[in-house]
């Protein structure tokens, strides 16, 4: 399809439909790889549509050239997009290409206007950014980042966030009860699910500390379960399966008791839907260092069918006095990391080769020496971001080429992560995504993958840093 001027509709030999655009005409080429919704007259007077044809071009240039900036603001051209049909191919176009760490930098900043610091963070996988601030303020960004939305919760403070499709977001707080459910479009609360249990009265007034939902990203993830950790006063917690349709509670997973380390509530829960299986662990640090539990619980039984406690405790790390300061799962390669207090090595373990210890180790070099104190760790497409107090890093895997050449712009496929004796550190590269300008910006607290972008925060920055990969960072081949 091409802009023209008036008139200009009427080369070629016939192969083109035309569409008149506000009194500028558009030709549609028979061959061309743009199709419009519209029904057009195969007659030779150009169908009228009274709409604006400066928007009309614009959007068209963007889908032919995704690099130039737009000549309107991206919400104004996705939503003209939806009338002719171009939606899928508009925001594919303004969409970043694919996230690789090693080459991905700092894009833009996102701050709303009241209460700017960020207590919780939710990516969709259309690349669109559900924040939390302030005093339980919740705010949307869509697919392009323009802000759509801001309104504030009935919570003094969100702490946990999920989005789920098309418009609702689960939310819980540290500090108030239950897990709360808003349209985050309409700005209106929508249900609550609350941990009950009549035969135990210390099971009250129960607060979320992790949320575990899956946006659906097709028909088979619709009747994804939530699962939320909740905790009591009396640190009585258990891992909630709420169903996403009724949103009612349907089964309770790993219920413990107690003040002790190995029956805290755990502050991440990771869904393991192939394997049936759900991953939580919980990490506390103090003046002795860092103690913490790893688990994974049978969805069906709710029995707990591997675990591990660092430092020491059943399936003891071989590095014992170097326990993990976060850990985090690669649902799609099946592979679970975490990051060494004290040396800031990486761990990996195959989930389906687990054992009492299982772990095989990276180290950084360098720059990555000062060791995993405040670390976070976060797995998005087949990559492992860790944030360190000298930046952000990343570790990826190669795939080696049939001419015996590396090429880590690809991502590696789940066969090709392991090989016959499990997992090889020799096949891991790691790499500084940022500056050491970036890295002075402070301490980065969370990090949430969406689409093709990471989205950060540091602390004490009234901010979110979106972080892409250049168009100009391809790979390229040489004969």
């Amino acid at each position: 399809m091409e802009t023209s001027a008036a008139g200009a509709g009427r080369r070629g030999s016939g192969t083109a439909k035309q569409l008149n655009v506000g009194g500028k005409l558009f030709a549609l080429e028979e061959a061309s790889s743009l199709s419009l919704s519209l029904s057009l007259d195969p007659s030779p007077i150009p169908t009228f549509v009274d709409r604006d044809p400066a928007l009309l071009s614009a959007i068209l240039s963007a889908i032919r050239a995704p690099s130039s900036p737009p000549a309107f603001p991206a919400r104004i051209l996705l939503d003209e997009a939806l009338f002719y049909g171009l939606h899928a191919q508009l925001l594919a176009a303004l969409s970043p290409p694919p996230l690789f760490g090693f080459s991905a930098s700092l894009a833009s900043t996102l701050s709303p206007a009241s209460e700017p610091f960020p207590t919780a963070l939710a990516a969709h996988h259309d690349g669109s950014l559900c924040l939390a601030h302030g005093a339980g303020q919740l705010t949307y960004y869509s697919p392009a980042l323009d802000h759509l939305t801001t309104f504030r919760t009935h919570l003094h403070r969100a702490t946990s966030l999920r989005q789920l499709s098309p418009s609702l977001a689960v939310v819980g707080s540290s500090s108030s009860p239950g897990l709360h459910v808003y349209d985050f479009l309409e700005g209106r609360h929508v249900a609550s699910v609350e941990w009950a249990d009549p035969s135990d009265l210390r099971v009250l007034k129960s607060r979320v500390i992790a949320i575990a939902a899956r946006p659906p990203a097709d028909a088979a993830d619709t009747n994804s379960p939530i699962f939320a950790t909740f905790e009591c006063s009396h640190r009585e917690n258990c891992i909630l399966a709420i169903d996403p349709v009724t949103l009612k509670p349907v089964q309770e997973i790993g219920r413990q008791g107690g003040t002790a380390a190995k029956s805290s509530s755990p502050g991440r829960v990771v869904h393991l839907q192939e394997l049936g299986l759900v991953f939580a662990s919980s990490v506390s640090s103090g003046a002795f260092g860092y103690s913490g539990y790893m688990r994974l619980w049978d969805i069906r039984s709710g029995n707990v069918v591997w675990e591990t406690s660092e430092p020491g405790g059943s399936g003891r790390s071989s590095r014992f006095g170097d326990p993990f300061a976060d850990a985090d799962v690669d649902v799609k390669q099946m592979v679970l990391y975490k990051v060494c207090s004290k040396s800031g090595d990486i761990g990996a373990a195959d989930l389906r080769r687990l054992s009492d210890d299982p772990w095989v180790y990276m180290s950084s070099g360098p720059r990555g020496s000062g060791g995993g104190h405040g670390s976070v760790l976060h797995c998005y497409k087949s990559q492992v971001f860790v944030s360190r107090k000298d930046g952000l890093e990343v570790w990826s895997r190669l795939e080696e080429q049939q001419n015996g050449r590396y090429n880590s712009g690809e991502q590696p496929r789940a066969k090709e992560m392991l090989d016959t004796k499990g997992i090889n550190e020799n096949s891991y590269r790691s790499s500084y995504m940022d500056t050491e300008e970036d890295s002075k910006r402070g301490m980065i607290e969370m990090m949430e993958g969406g689409g093709d972008r990471l989205f950060v925060t540091r602390a004490g920055m009234p901010a979110v840093e979106v972080w892409e990969s250049s168009r100009l960072a391809g790979a390229i081949s040489l004969p």
